[in-house]
């Protein structure tokens, strides 16, 4: 898959990436990434997946035109995990609710 100039401008915005940040991960010159980006110029196919691979290092995930438009997004991080916090318990009203009859200790 290929790499179109919306799609590195939508990735380093997901990054919060300068065009100086993604020329320094790719080693691509920024007036290059800067052209790409405006449309000005369509660099190299071994460029562009140098970009493309700085950014998927980082991780942007491409997601292919599948009928919904090619796009990008984030990779959930292997060590991700659901932000809990142990000190509030949601509790639900059923669940509330004393199942045992009176007297009997429950």
């Amino acid at each position: 898959m290929g790499l179109s100039s919306a799609q590195c401008r939508a990735a380093r915005a997901l990054l919060a990436w300068s065009q100086d940040d993604l020329s320094s991960a790719s080693k691509v010159a920024k007036a290059t990434i800067a052209n790409f980006e405006a449309g000005k110029r369509a660099p190299y196919e071994r460029t562009l997946q140098d970009v493309k691979h700085a950014l998927e290092g980082a991780g942007v995930v491409f997601i292919p035109e599948n009928g919904g438009g090619a796009g990008v997004r984030l990779a959930k991080r292997a060590d991700a995990s659901i932000d809990t916090n142990e000190t509030e318990t949601v509790q639900y009203e059923e669940y509330l609710k004393n199942d045992a009859p009176p007297g009997a200790g429950g």
